[in-house]
C-alpha cells in the first residue's frame, strides 16, 4: 500500500506477540529508512501546526522536521528535534503522542495522524552516535538539580547548554529516574538512556549518585556549598495502597518495587542476585501505564496467567492506547469494572487470591466523570498468588521535611508556580514533584522551562 497518501500509519515492525511475552528485548524495532521517509510524506504541513502549538510541551518545530525526513535528511531532522527536545530517542518511544502532538495532527480528522513519534524515534535512532554535545568552554553559574530523571536531566542538560556548572544529586546508584527504574528494557532499553545521560556528561554535567537530599546533604547546605540556585525534580516515587485486608501478606507488591527490582536489579536474569517472586497467577490493580508494565513484565517472568484489575471501563483506562493493546495481544486478561476489596492469605501469610466486587458506573459528577459504584452481592474471588499495586504515587516528604519555608500542598507536592519558583528563595521545582505522577515529557518540559528561570535568576541575583 502507498501509505504516504493513506489515512493508515506505515506499520511499526514489531515482535510476534507469543514470542515477545516470553523476553525482554524490545516490542517494536522501528521504521526503516523507506519506510520512515514514506510515513513523513503523509505530513500535511499545516500552516498553524497545531500538533506543535498545542500538542508538544518542548515545542518542538514538528513540522520542520519531518519535512526533512521526508527529504532524506536525517541529520538535519536530528538537529531540529535537539533545539527543543534533548533526548528525542527516549521521547519516541514512551511520550503519550496520541494525548500530545497526534492529538491535534490534521491528518488524525478522517483517518490515523501522522506517526510523529514513531519517526522521531527513527530520527534519533538512526543518528545515535553521529551526534555529540560539547562542554562550554566558559562556566558563569554553579547550580544543583536534585533527582536525575526526565526534569532533572532536561534542567541540567539545558543550563549545561547556557554555561553553566552544573551537578545533579541521584539518590540512586544509577542515574536515570523513572527512565531506569520505572519502564521496562522491552520499551525503553538502558542503553539508551545510558547514551543520552553520556551525552548530558560530554555537556560537562556532573553526576553524584548514592546521593540523597535530606540525609546526605540538605537543600541549605548546597546553597553554603556554592550553588547559586537549585532545581526539586525528585520526581512521585512514593507508592499508594488501597488499605484493604491482607495488604501486608507475602506476594504483594507496590508496581514500584516490582518494577525497580526488575528494570534496575535485574531480576529477570538468570545469574541476578536480586529477589522478585515469579508468580504463577498475577493480578495487577490499576489501569496506567505503570499497571500495563508491571502486567507485562509478570508475564515475561514466566506467570501463567496475569490479570488486570480496574474498577472502571476500558474507556476510562489511563494508560496509553499502543500499550493497552500490546498487553491484549500477549494474553492478559483484563477485568474491568472490578474493584479489589480482600487480599486473601494462607496460614502461613502467602497470598491465595484476590476478593473483588464488581461495579457499575453511576451519574456523571460536576466534572463529568462517572464514578464507579459497587454491585451489591456481586463479590467474587479471583485466583492468584502475586498482586501488584498500580494506584499512582506521591512525591517523598523528605526533602520538605529537610527545608525550612518550602511549601508542598496537602498531597505533598512542591508548591511551584509557572516560572517554576518555589516559595524558598534560589529554589526552583518541576517534574513529578510538583504535578503528581505524570508523563516523561511534561516532566521533561518543566525543566526545561526551570533551567530558563533559574538563569534569569543567577544572572540578576
Amino acid at each position: 500500500m502507498d501509505y504516504n497518501k493513506s489515512n493508515i500509519k506505515t506499520p511499526m515492525p514489531m515482535q510476534d506477540p507469543l514470542v515477545r511475552a516470553r523476553n525482554f528485548d524490545e516490542v517494536t524495532h522501528g521504521y526503516t529508512a523507506e519506510m520512515a521517509i514514506e510515513e513523513a510524506k503523509r505530513c500535511l504541513h499545516c500552516p498553524k501546526q497545531p500538533c506543535k502549538m498545542n500538542g508538544c510541551p518542548v515545542g518542538v518545530d514538528i513540522s520542520e522536521f519531518i519535512g526533512l525526513v521526508a527529504e532524506g535528511k536525517f541529520e538535519d531532522a536530528y538537529n531540529v528535534i535537539k533545539r527543543n527536545n534533548l533526548f528525542p530517542a527516549i521521547c519516541g518511544r514512551v511520550c503519550p503522542q496520541e494525548s500530545q502532538c497526534e492529538k491535534y495532527c490534521t491528518r488524525g480528522i478522517k483517518g490515523e495522524p501522522v506517526g510523529i513519534g514513531r519517526l522521531e524515534r527513527f530520527v534519533a535512532d538512526y543518528c545515535a552516535g553521529n551526534q555529540t554535545a560539547t562542554a562550554a568552554q566558559t562556566k558563569k553559574h554553579r547550580a544543583a538539580v536534585i533527582g536525575s530523571g526526565p526534569a532533572g536531566l532536561a534542567c541540567a542538560g539545558s543550563l549545561a547548554g547556557m554555561g553553566c556548572d552544573v551537578t545533579v544529586f541521584e539518590a540512586l546508584h544509577v542515574a536515570g529516574g523513572v527512565l531506569s527504574y520505572g519502564i521496562p528494557e522491552f520499551r525503553l532499553p538502558k542503553r539508551i538512556v545510558g547514551d543520552e545521560i553520556a551525552n548530558l556528561k560530554r555537556l560537562g554535567v556532573k553526576i553524584e549518585t548514592n546521593s540523597v537530599i535530606g540525609k546526605l546533604l540538605s537543600v541549605d547546605e548546597l546553597f553554603e556549598m556554592g550553588f547559586e540556585s537549585v532545581f526539586i525534580g525528585s520526581g512521585a516515587g512514593l507508592p499508594r495502597f488501597m488499605n484493604i485486608p491482607g495488604e501486608n501478606l507475602k506476594g504483594v507488591y507496590s508496581a514500584n518495587e516490582f518494577l525497580t527490582r526488575i528494570n534496575l536489579m535485574k531480576a529477570y536474569k538468570d545469574d541476578s542476585t536480586t529477589p522478585i517472586m515469579h508468580g504463577n497467577r498475577v493480578a495487577v490493580v490499576g489501569g496506567g501505564n505503570v499497571a500495563m508494565d508491571a502486567a507485562r513484565c509478570a508475564l515475561r517472568l514466566g506467570a501463567e496467567k496475569v490479570y488486570i484489575v480496574y474498577r472502571r471501563s476500558e474507556a476510562e483506562l489511563p494508560a496509553r492506547r499502543e500499550e493497552i493493546e500490546h498487553a491484549k495481544e500477549e494474553g492478559i486478561e483484563f477485568r474491568l469494572l472490578t474493584n479489589p476489596t480482600t487480599v486473601n492469605g494462607d496460614e502461613n501469610k502467602f497470598v491465595t487470591g484476590l476478593t473483588c466486587i464488581k461495579m457499575e458506573l453511576g451519574e456523571p459528577d460536576a466534572s463529568g466523570r462517572r464514578s464507579p459504584v459497587e454491585i451489591k452481592g456481586s463479590e467474587y474471588v479471583l485466583d492468584c498468588d502475586c498482586v501488584i499495586m498500580s494506584l499512582g504515587t506521591s512525591p517523598n516528604p523528605l526533602i520538605k521535611s529537610t527545608t525550612d519555608g518550602l511549601d508542598t500542598d496537602r498531597h505533598g507536592c512542591i508548591v511551584a508556580g509557572d516560572d517554576c519558583k518555589t516559595s524558598k528563595d534560589g529554589v526552583f521545582a518541576g517534574g513529578d514533584a510538583v504535578t503528581g505522577a505524570a508523563t516523561v515529557i511534561l516532566a521533561m518540559g518543566a525543566g526545561k522551562k526551570a533551567a530558563k528561570a533559574m538563569y534569569d535568576y543567577m544572572e540578576t541575583k
